[in-house]
Protein backbone atom coordinates (compact mmCIF):
# COMPACT_ATOMS: atom_id res chain seq x y z
CA UNK A 1 0.00 0.00 0.00
CA UNK A 2 1.51 3.62 -0.99
CA UNK A 3 2.44 5.43 1.55
CA UNK A 4 3.33 9.38 1.79
CA UNK A 5 5.20 9.58 4.77
CA UNK A 6 6.86 6.71 7.01
CA UNK A 7 7.29 9.01 10.12
CA UNK A 8 10.05 6.87 12.27
CA UNK A 9 10.72 7.20 15.96
CA UNK A 10 14.00 5.47 17.40
CA UNK A 11 13.50 4.80 21.40
CA UNK A 12 15.70 3.71 23.51
CA UNK A 13 13.71 3.03 27.32
CA UNK A 14 11.02 5.44 26.70
CA UNK A 15 7.58 3.36 26.55
CA UNK A 16 5.79 5.71 28.20
CA UNK A 17 6.97 8.66 26.19
CA UNK A 18 6.40 6.29 22.79
CA UNK A 19 2.62 5.75 23.77
CA UNK A 20 1.42 9.84 23.98
CA UNK A 21 3.45 10.29 21.08
CA UNK A 22 1.99 7.52 18.82
CA UNK A 23 -1.43 8.76 20.80
CA UNK A 24 -0.44 12.27 18.38
CA UNK A 25 -0.73 10.41 15.43
CA UNK A 26 -3.67 8.93 16.05
CA UNK A 27 -5.34 12.03 16.23
CA UNK A 28 -3.66 13.16 12.90
CA UNK A 29 -5.82 15.12 10.58
CA UNK A 30 -3.86 13.64 7.54
CA UNK A 31 -3.69 10.07 7.21
CA UNK A 32 -1.40 8.63 4.43
CA UNK A 33 1.24 7.71 6.43
CA UNK A 34 2.56 4.53 8.46
CA UNK A 35 4.81 4.51 11.97
CA UNK A 36 8.21 3.01 12.11
CA UNK A 37 9.55 2.34 15.28
CA UNK A 38 13.19 1.34 16.30
CA UNK A 39 13.32 -0.05 19.28
CA UNK A 40 17.31 0.05 20.04
CA UNK A 41 18.74 -2.26 22.45
CA UNK A 42 16.06 -1.25 25.04
CA UNK A 43 15.81 -2.71 28.34
CA UNK A 44 12.13 -1.33 29.34
CA UNK A 45 10.94 -2.27 25.65
CA UNK A 46 7.70 -0.31 24.01
CA UNK A 47 6.75 -3.41 22.20
CA UNK A 48 3.48 -3.70 24.17
CA UNK A 49 2.27 0.16 24.10
CA UNK A 50 3.37 -0.62 19.97
CA UNK A 51 0.86 -3.69 20.19
CA UNK A 52 -2.31 -1.31 21.58
CA UNK A 53 -1.80 0.58 18.62
CA UNK A 54 -2.51 -1.85 15.70
CA UNK A 55 -5.92 -1.36 14.99
CA UNK A 56 -5.47 2.48 15.27
CA UNK A 57 -2.43 2.97 13.11
CA UNK A 58 -0.05 1.42 10.15
CA UNK A 59 2.68 0.55 12.27
CA UNK A 60 5.52 -1.17 12.33
CA UNK A 61 7.97 -2.47 14.79
CA UNK A 62 11.86 -3.18 14.90
CA UNK A 63 14.14 -4.54 17.18
CA UNK A 64 18.20 -4.24 17.27
CA UNK A 65 21.00 -4.53 19.22
CA UNK A 66 21.86 -0.45 20.63
CA UNK A 67 23.92 1.03 17.68
CA UNK A 68 23.38 4.61 18.91
CA UNK A 69 19.97 7.31 17.53
CA UNK A 70 22.25 7.46 14.14
CA UNK A 71 21.72 4.47 13.12
CA UNK A 72 18.79 3.45 14.45
CA UNK A 73 17.08 5.87 11.93
CA UNK A 74 18.72 4.33 9.47
CA UNK A 75 17.43 0.87 10.24
CA UNK A 76 14.12 3.04 10.00
CA UNK A 77 14.94 4.06 6.84
CA UNK A 78 15.46 0.79 5.32
CA UNK A 79 11.87 -0.28 6.87
CA UNK A 80 10.08 2.82 5.74
CA UNK A 81 7.85 2.84 2.37
CA UNK A 82 7.23 6.45 2.39
CA UNK A 83 8.01 8.92 -0.42
CA UNK A 84 9.09 10.82 2.29
CA UNK A 85 10.65 10.29 6.29
CA UNK A 86 9.64 12.17 9.05
CA UNK A 87 12.24 11.91 11.94
CA UNK A 88 10.44 12.46 15.42
CA UNK A 89 12.13 11.96 18.74
CA UNK A 90 10.49 9.71 21.11
CA UNK A 91 9.88 12.36 23.56
CA UNK A 92 8.22 14.76 21.41
CA UNK A 93 4.53 15.61 20.80
CA UNK A 94 2.97 17.06 17.92
CA UNK A 95 -0.61 18.94 17.17
CA UNK A 96 -3.17 16.95 15.28
CA UNK A 97 -2.26 18.99 11.81
CA UNK A 98 1.39 18.54 12.23
CA UNK A 99 1.56 16.04 9.32
CA UNK A 100 -1.35 18.41 7.02
CA UNK A 101 0.85 21.69 7.66
CA UNK A 102 3.91 19.03 5.81
CA UNK A 103 1.76 18.13 3.47
CA UNK A 104 0.71 21.52 2.27
CA UNK A 105 3.83 23.12 2.56
CA UNK A 106 5.65 20.45 0.34
CA UNK A 107 2.61 20.72 -2.26
CA UNK A 108 3.24 24.60 -2.35
CA UNK A 109 6.98 24.53 -2.30
CA UNK A 110 8.75 21.68 -3.13
CA UNK A 111 11.86 20.71 -0.64
CA UNK A 112 14.19 17.63 -0.18
CA UNK A 113 14.92 18.31 3.13
CA UNK A 114 12.98 20.29 6.14
CA UNK A 115 12.26 20.44 9.61
CA UNK A 116 10.32 22.39 12.17
CA UNK A 117 10.98 24.35 15.39
CA UNK A 118 10.50 23.02 19.08
CA UNK A 119 8.07 24.62 21.67
CA UNK A 120 7.05 23.96 25.57
CA UNK A 121 3.86 22.77 25.91
CA UNK A 122 1.62 24.70 28.24
CA UNK A 123 1.47 21.67 30.40
CA UNK A 124 5.33 21.48 30.54
CA UNK A 125 6.82 21.73 34.10
CA UNK A 126 8.47 25.44 35.16
CA UNK A 127 12.05 23.75 34.68
CA UNK A 128 11.00 22.35 31.37
CA UNK A 129 9.59 25.72 30.76
CA UNK A 130 12.71 27.91 31.62
CA UNK A 131 15.03 25.09 29.85
CA UNK A 132 13.30 25.56 26.86
CA UNK A 133 13.47 29.36 26.44
CA UNK A 134 16.90 28.99 27.38
CA UNK A 135 17.26 26.59 24.25
CA UNK A 136 15.30 29.36 21.61
CA UNK A 137 15.92 32.77 23.75
CA UNK A 138 17.64 35.54 21.41
CA UNK A 139 20.06 35.95 24.38
CA UNK A 140 21.36 32.24 24.32
CA UNK A 141 21.42 30.96 20.92
CA UNK A 142 20.14 34.26 19.04
CA UNK A 143 16.78 32.81 18.57
CA UNK A 144 17.53 31.13 15.38
CA UNK A 145 16.55 27.86 16.71
CA UNK A 146 13.82 27.09 14.68
CA UNK A 147 13.59 30.45 12.75
CA UNK A 148 14.10 31.56 9.61
CA UNK A 149 17.06 33.75 10.27
CA UNK A 150 20.05 31.16 11.00
CA UNK A 151 23.08 33.07 11.72
CA UNK A 152 25.26 29.55 11.08
CA UNK A 153 24.19 30.05 7.24
CA UNK A 154 21.22 27.53 5.46
CA UNK A 155 18.76 26.02 7.43
CA UNK A 156 20.04 22.13 8.64
CA UNK A 157 17.13 20.45 10.30
CA UNK A 158 17.58 18.76 13.61
CA UNK A 159 16.70 15.29 13.95
CA UNK A 160 13.91 15.86 16.74
CA UNK A 161 11.94 17.14 14.23
CA UNK A 162 13.19 16.34 10.82
CA UNK A 163 12.07 15.54 6.74
CA UNK A 164 13.49 14.08 4.16
CA UNK A 165 12.79 12.74 0.80
CA UNK A 166 13.31 9.20 -0.01
CA UNK A 167 16.07 10.38 -2.91
CA UNK A 168 17.68 12.16 0.16
CA UNK A 169 18.21 8.80 1.85
CA UNK A 170 19.16 6.83 -1.43
CA UNK A 171 21.90 9.54 -2.15
CA UNK A 172 23.33 10.18 1.33
CA UNK A 173 22.76 6.20 2.64
CA UNK A 174 21.64 7.96 6.07
CA UNK A 175 23.71 8.60 8.85
CA UNK A 176 27.47 8.13 8.86
CA UNK A 177 27.92 8.43 12.24
CA UNK A 178 25.62 7.84 14.97
CA UNK A 179 26.15 10.40 17.48
CA UNK A 180 28.36 13.77 18.12
CA UNK A 181 26.37 16.10 16.03
CA UNK A 182 24.92 13.56 13.42
CA UNK A 183 21.90 14.97 12.40
CA UNK A 184 24.09 18.40 11.82
CA UNK A 185 26.47 16.58 9.58
CA UNK A 186 23.99 14.44 7.37
CA UNK A 187 22.13 18.11 6.60
CA UNK A 188 25.18 19.58 5.81
CA UNK A 189 26.19 16.37 3.32
CA UNK A 190 22.90 16.99 1.75
CA UNK A 191 22.71 20.16 1.31
CA UNK A 192 25.91 19.50 -0.14
CA UNK A 193 25.27 17.47 -2.41
CA UNK A 194 22.32 20.09 -4.21
CA UNK A 195 19.19 19.19 -2.20
CA UNK A 196 16.91 22.12 -1.06
CA UNK A 197 16.39 23.02 2.42
CA UNK A 198 13.80 24.45 4.41
CA UNK A 199 12.00 25.22 7.50
CA UNK A 200 8.40 25.00 8.19
CA UNK A 201 7.91 27.01 11.04
CA UNK A 202 4.18 25.73 11.65
CA UNK A 203 5.51 21.97 11.80
CA UNK A 204 6.54 22.25 15.32
CA UNK A 205 6.79 19.72 17.90
CA UNK A 206 6.28 20.24 22.08
CA UNK A 207 10.19 18.59 22.96
CA UNK A 208 9.58 17.63 26.66
CA UNK A 209 13.98 18.12 26.59
CA UNK A 210 15.57 17.39 30.46
CA UNK A 211 13.38 17.38 33.42
CA UNK A 212 16.72 18.26 35.53
CA UNK A 213 19.40 20.88 35.19
CA UNK A 214 22.09 18.28 36.33
CA UNK A 215 20.69 16.20 32.93
CA UNK A 216 20.62 19.75 31.01
CA UNK A 217 24.22 20.31 31.65
CA UNK A 218 25.05 16.83 30.53
CA UNK A 219 23.21 16.90 27.17
CA UNK A 220 24.68 20.97 26.58
CA UNK A 221 27.98 19.51 27.29
CA UNK A 222 27.00 16.87 24.73
CA UNK A 223 26.03 19.24 22.36
CA UNK A 224 29.57 21.51 22.62
CA UNK A 225 31.15 18.27 22.03
CA UNK A 226 29.37 17.62 18.97
CA UNK A 227 30.25 20.83 17.45
CA UNK A 228 33.60 20.70 17.41
CA UNK A 229 33.01 16.96 15.96
CA UNK A 230 31.59 18.36 12.88
CA UNK A 231 34.09 20.51 12.18
CA UNK A 232 36.17 17.34 11.71
CA UNK A 233 33.75 16.63 9.03
CA UNK A 234 32.95 20.13 8.13
CA UNK A 235 35.78 22.93 9.24
CA UNK A 236 34.25 25.52 7.24
CA UNK A 237 30.59 24.90 9.37
CA UNK A 238 32.45 26.00 12.84
CA UNK A 239 31.34 29.59 12.91
CA UNK A 240 32.41 32.26 15.64
CA UNK A 241 28.66 32.56 16.87
CA UNK A 242 29.32 28.88 17.92
CA UNK A 243 32.23 30.30 20.59
CA UNK A 244 30.00 32.25 22.01
CA UNK A 245 29.08 29.87 25.14
CA UNK A 246 32.99 29.22 25.42
CA UNK A 247 34.09 32.94 25.87
CA UNK A 248 30.75 33.43 28.30
CA UNK A 249 32.19 30.54 30.27
CA UNK A 250 36.21 31.94 30.19
CA UNK A 251 34.34 35.25 30.77
CA UNK A 252 32.25 34.74 33.94
CA UNK A 253 35.47 32.62 35.27
CA UNK A 254 38.06 35.40 34.63
CA UNK A 255 35.66 37.80 36.82
CA UNK A 256 37.66 36.49 40.10
CA UNK A 257 40.87 37.22 38.55
CA UNK A 258 40.55 40.31 37.56
CA UNK A 259 39.68 41.15 41.05
CA UNK A 260 43.12 40.63 42.24
CA UNK A 261 45.07 41.46 38.95
CA UNK A 262 42.82 44.51 37.69
CA UNK A 263 39.51 46.04 39.80
CA UNK A 264 38.50 48.34 37.08
CA UNK A 265 37.75 45.24 34.92
CA UNK A 266 36.18 42.78 37.85
CA UNK A 267 33.42 45.78 38.25
CA UNK A 268 32.65 46.15 34.64
CA UNK A 269 32.55 42.16 34.43
CA UNK A 270 29.85 41.98 37.28
CA UNK A 271 28.18 44.91 35.58
CA UNK A 272 27.76 43.07 32.43
CA UNK A 273 26.74 39.91 33.94
CA UNK A 274 24.03 41.42 35.96
CA UNK A 275 22.80 43.42 33.12
CA UNK A 276 22.42 39.64 31.18
CA UNK A 277 21.13 38.14 33.78
CA UNK A 278 18.32 40.57 34.31
CA UNK A 279 17.59 40.85 30.99
CA UNK A 280 17.25 36.68 30.63
CA UNK A 281 14.98 37.14 33.87
CA UNK A 282 13.10 39.84 32.50
CA UNK A 283 12.26 38.14 29.04
CA UNK A 284 11.60 34.69 30.53
CA UNK A 285 9.50 36.24 32.55
CA UNK A 286 7.38 38.20 30.10
CA UNK A 287 6.65 35.30 27.66
CA UNK A 288 5.80 32.57 30.12
CA UNK A 289 3.89 34.77 32.26
CA UNK A 290 5.88 33.82 35.21
CA UNK A 291 8.48 35.00 37.80
CA UNK A 292 9.06 31.34 39.11
CA UNK A 293 10.14 30.53 35.42
CA UNK A 294 12.08 33.79 35.00
CA UNK A 295 14.41 32.77 37.81
CA UNK A 296 14.59 28.91 36.58
CA UNK A 297 15.43 30.12 33.17
CA UNK A 298 18.37 32.57 34.99
CA UNK A 299 19.64 29.10 35.96
CA UNK A 300 18.76 27.50 32.64
CA UNK A 301 20.71 29.85 31.09
CA UNK A 302 24.26 29.49 32.90
CA UNK A 303 23.66 25.56 32.75
CA UNK A 304 23.08 25.68 29.22
CA UNK A 305 26.16 28.47 28.34
CA UNK A 306 28.56 26.43 30.72
CA UNK A 307 27.50 22.99 29.78
CA UNK A 308 28.15 23.82 25.87
CA UNK A 309 31.13 26.33 26.73
CA UNK A 310 32.70 22.98 28.23
CA UNK A 311 32.14 20.80 25.85
CA UNK A 312 33.27 22.62 23.10
CA UNK A 313 36.67 23.81 24.58
CA UNK A 314 37.42 20.04 25.70
CA UNK A 315 36.75 18.48 22.48
CA UNK A 316 38.29 21.71 20.79
CA UNK A 317 41.12 20.70 22.71
CA UNK A 318 41.05 17.12 22.24
CA UNK A 319 40.93 18.15 18.80
CA UNK A 320 44.21 20.30 18.46
CA UNK A 321 46.68 17.27 18.97
CA UNK A 322 44.47 14.53 17.46
CA UNK A 323 46.10 13.21 13.84
CA UNK A 324 44.43 15.18 10.75
CA UNK A 325 41.78 12.02 9.13
CA UNK A 326 40.72 10.73 12.65
CA UNK A 327 37.64 11.26 13.60
CA UNK A 328 36.16 11.08 17.56
CA UNK A 329 36.19 7.57 17.84
CA UNK A 330 39.74 7.28 16.21
CA UNK A 331 38.29 5.42 13.16
CA UNK A 332 39.89 7.06 9.72
CA UNK A 333 37.84 8.79 7.86
CA UNK A 334 37.71 10.32 4.62
CA UNK A 335 36.82 13.99 4.74
CA UNK A 336 34.13 15.71 2.63
CA UNK A 337 35.76 18.17 0.02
Amino acid sequence: MFRKYSVIIPVYNRPDEVEELLECLVNQTYTNFEVVIIEDGSVTKCDKVVESFREKLTINYYFQQNTGQGFARNTGFKYAIGEYFIILDSDALIEPNYLEVVENQLNTDSLDLFGGPDKDHPNFSPIQKAISYSMTSLFTTGGIRGSKKNLGGTFHPRSFNMGLSREVYKRTQGFIITRMGEDIEFSIRAISMGFKSGLIPEAFIYHKRRTSFSQFFKQLNFFGKARINISRFFPKELKLVHTFPMVFTLGCLSIPLFYLIYKPFFYLGIILLLIYTLLNFIDSTLKNKSIKVGLLSILAVFVQLFGYGIGFMSEGWKKLFEEKGYKQTGEKIEYPS
